[in-house]
């Protein structure tokens, strides 16, 4: 509370003229937070805005929003969930590298990052292993496995990532918006070429018959452990990021910029 201010001895006057009470400090505030409003309003808006209700638009202004986090009444917002496979995780070791660098290591890397991230933003996220007795009837709004691609030299095409969605999903709509999803924002985030070579095991995925049929899923290899082992060991970061980015435009509904035909 503020306090007030001390009232000044007021001077004597000549005149018999009662004095005026001045405005006080808060409402002077308050006229100038409206007025400063209106000139805002008429300032920002264009005149085909302006056909819109003034009176409203004020209103919105001058009544205080929820608080961030919270429903009508103070309920708490609830959050969404995602789920993060690490793909080999607690069960093998995935490829084996020269150098001893195995894909069980390097996935486990990319998804707690990934994790890590969602969850600073808000989401409820749970990292899981590959055969997680968990993902039984696992829901969520999506779920996405992390793999990585063998360590061995095949040509100098075996370079770029691979995504592919869950066909035992009850909405293929969702399922194939999540797969655009990965594939645009994935690769604008890390430069990595779509490698069109998705196998059985990424199509008929085991988790996928597990987890509950409207959770939304998909698998991801991020890159080939030999040519693009650079980025996935050197800047797992950018690597993860760009599977968060996916996961985003997933949810936030965003625009996908139509795929290119080969």
């Amino acid at each position: 509370m503020e306090t007030p201010s001390p009232i000044p001895t007021p001077r004597p006057s000549p005149s018999p003229e009662p004095r005026r009470r001045s405005k006080s400090p808060r409402v002077l505030s308050r006229t100038l937070t409206v007025a400063l409003i209106v000139a805002t309003l008429f300032v920002a808006f264009t005149p085909g805005t302006l056909s819109g209700n003034l009176s409203d638009q004020l209103n919105l202004l001058l009544t205080p929003q929820p608080e961030q986090g919270l429903l009508p009444g103070g309920t708490p917002r609830p959050r969404i969930k995602i789920g993060i496979v690490a793909g080999h995780w607690g069960n093998d070791s995935g490829a084996v590298c020269e150098n001893g660098t195995t894909e069980v290591d390097v996935n486990l890397r990319i998804a707690t990052l990934v994790q890590q991230k969602l969850t600073a933003m808000g989401f409820e996220t749970d990292l899981l292993e590959e055969f997680d007795p968990r993902l039984k009837g696992y829901q969520a709004a999506a779920l996405i496995s992390v793999h990585n691609d063998s360590c061995v030299y095949i040509n100098d095409q075996a370079t770029g990532f691979k995504v592919a969605r869950a066909m035992s999903a009850r909405d293929q709509n969702l399922a194939g918006r999540l797969e655009s999803c990965l594939r645009d924002r994935y690769q604008r985030r890390t430069g990595l070429p779509w490698h069109n070579s998705v196998t059985n095991d990424m199509t008929l995925y085991h988790a996928f018959d597990e987890i509950n049929a409207d959770t939304t899923a998909a698998i991801i290899e991020t890159g080939f452990l030999n040519l693009d082992y650079r980025i996935l060991t050197e800047n797992t970061d950018q690597v993860a990021t760009g599977v968060v980015d996916g996961i985003l435009c997933f949810i936030n509904n965003e625009n996908i910029a139509p795929t290119a035909l080969p």
